[in-house]
Parts: structure tokens; C-alpha cells; sequence
């Protein structure tokens, strides 16, 4: 059952800084646990380019939801919801306060605002759909999404496999549309949360923080671990591990498809995209305070704090 204690969620957009904050406000705190809200890092053997707790900050600060899943597995906004429910009761019920922190904001989506009961994965189904894409290609099954539910179809680009097999697998699953489906009122949050954004004032900077972290991550053996995963014959470049940013660039350039410098620059410009479309997120989320990136970390630390008072 709920408690008084509160639920902290601690957003932004990528190499803004989360992580260094959280594992600050938990040793502040003393009984706060973290929970991992990030889509790339529940999958094993990719850790530089998720940039992914260190061991030593990991030891400092232990984060739920790392490491939960298999790159060729599937991780849901469903399956997260259910699994930070379940950690949060556990959590305070023995005393401590959670503190979620990460940056896919689907997932925060889901567990604040809540998700509509759509049916579990279904194996044969997804592959009848792959051969039929096989055999037809993706653009002949976004068709018969269209047909079957124009709202998801106009919302899922032709080229993004993985949600038309989805939207086509639900329909096939119940007869009824995922559009239908989601706009069914899903469960409140039932618990009482304080909710931080941090970020730069200035998109440049945040630019050039990603820019030098991806560069930081190549000089870590970004390419060999990436390597490590293409010696896999059950990986490919569609799963949505292998999609995750930096990883289809480094991906195509390991299959030729790419030189090192396209690939860098692409890793770039793509993570650059996917902060601005975090920040998109950000700025139409409610009661949301908001932190600095560019003042030091104890600013940042006291103004949440303060707020929780």
C-alpha cells in the first residue's frame, strides 16, 4: 500500500548529468534506492555505449533495472511500469525513498500517468508478421495498419518495424485497434512524487557534453563491444537493442556500410536528436522543477532538498 514517503523522479535529457546528481542525492539522503528509468540500460553487455553506471558508482549507489534483459529480448513501457511498481512498494516498505532517474520519458509516461492493459508478446504472431514483411516488405504491413487503425499508422513511420509489428500483433491478439486500446483510462500513480528536470541553459552546451562524451565512449572500446555483439547470430540491426543510439551507427559501420568518421558523426547527430526530442518531453511535463546543469553538483543537490521539504 502506499505511504508518506515520497517517490523522487529525477529527469533529463541525455549527458545532462542525472546519474552524478542521483548517486549524490542518495548518499545525502541515506535510505533513498535508485531505480534505473533508462530503455538502453536494462540490456546486458552494453555498457559503454549507454553510458552505463560505473562499477565504482554502482558501488556507491546500486541501481535497480540494469542489466534485466537479454539484447535479443524485448523490454516493454508496460514491463517497466509493472517492474518500478513492484520496487517502489518494496522500497518503502522498508522505509527508504525511490528515486527514479533516467531519460526515456515514455517510460516516466507510463508510470506516472499510467498505461492501458494491452496483451502480452506473442511469439508466433510477431513472426508471422517478420515473414510477411520478409516477403512484402514493411511499407505492404504499414498498409494493413492503416487499414486496420489510420491514427497508429499516421503516428508509426513506414521504416519502424518494431511498432507496426506491435500495432498489427495487438489487433491480431484482440480484434481491436492499439489506438482503441490506449485511450482506455489506465490506474493513477498512487503515490505521492517530486519531480526534477535537469538540463542546460544553453543547447550548445549540452551539445558540445554529448559530442565529448561520445568521444569519450570510443576511446573506451565502444567499437569492440559493439564488435563482441555482431559475433552474435541471434542479433541483428532491427532489434531494439541494436537500435538504441550509437549502437545502429557503430553497427553499420562495423558492416561496412559506413566509414569511422560517418559513423562518429551520425553517432553524434543522432544523440543530439534524441535529447532534443527528451527536452520536447520536458517542457510540456507538469509540475516539473526544473536544475542547472552548469552549477555545481551541491546547488543542484540542496535545490532538491529544499524542494522535498
Amino acid at each position: 500500500m502506499p505511504t508518506d514517503l515520497p517517490v523522487i523522479c529525477l529527469m533529463g535529457p541525455t549527458a545532462s548529468g542525472k546519474t552524478a546528481l542521483a548517486i549524490a542525492l542518495k548518499q545525502q539522503l541515506v535510505n533513498a534506492e535508485l531505480i534505473s528509468v533508462d530503455s538502453a540500460l536494462v540490456y546486458r553487455g552494453m555498457d559503454i555505449g549507454t553510458a552505463k553506471p560505473t562499477p565504482a558508482e554502482l558501488a556507491q549507489a546500486p541501481h535497480f533495472l540494469l542489466d534485466i534483459r537479454d539484447p535479443a529480448e524485448s523490454y516493454s513501457a508496460a514491463d517497466f511500469r509493472a517492474d518500478a511498481l513492484q520496487l517502489i512498494a518494496q522500497i518503502q516498505q522498508r522505509g527508504n525513498v525511490p528515486i527514479l532517474v533516467g531519460g526515456t520519458m515514455l517510460y516516466f509516461k507510463a508510470l506516472l500517468q499510467g498505461i492501458s492493459e494491452l496483451p502480452a508478446a506473442d511469439k508466433a504472431i510477431r513472426a508471422t508478421l517478420e515473414a510477411e514483411a520478409a516477403e512484402h516488405g514493411w511499407s505492404y504491413l504499414h498498409q494493413q495498419l492503416a487499414a486496420v487503425d489510420p491514427a497508429a499508422a499516421q503516428r508509426i513511420h513506414p521504416n519502424d518495424p518494431q511498432r507496426i509489428n506491435r500495432a498489427l500483433e495487438v489487433y491480431r491478439l484482440t480484434g481491436r485497434s492499439l489506438t482503441e486500446l490506449t485511450a482506455e483510462k489506465p490506474e493513477p500513480f498512487p503515490y505521492k512524487v517530486h519531480q526534477f528536470a535537469i538540463a542546460p541553459t544553453d543547447r550548445a552546451v549540452l551539445h558540445q557534453r554529448i559530442a565529448l562524451r561520445f568521444e569519450q565512449m570510443l576511446a573506451q572500446g565502444f567499437e569492440q563491444e559493439v564488435r563482441a555483439l555482431t559475433q552474435r547470430t541471434d542479433l541483428h540491426a532491427d532489434l531494439p537493442s541494436i537500435r538504441c543510439v550509437g549502437y545502429r551507427q557503430m553497427w553499420d559501420y562495423i558492416a561496412g556500410k559506413l566509414t569511422y568518421q560517418e559513423m562518429e558523426a551520425q553517432g553524434i547527430a543522432a544523440t543530439r536528436q534524441l535529447a532534443k526530442r527528451q527536452l520536447t518531453w520536458l517542457r510540456s511535463w507538469p509540475e516539473l522543477h526544473w536544475l542547472k546543469s552548469e552549477v555545481k553538483l551541491e546547488e543542484n543537490l540542496q535545490a532538491v532538498i529544499s524542494s522535498l521539504s
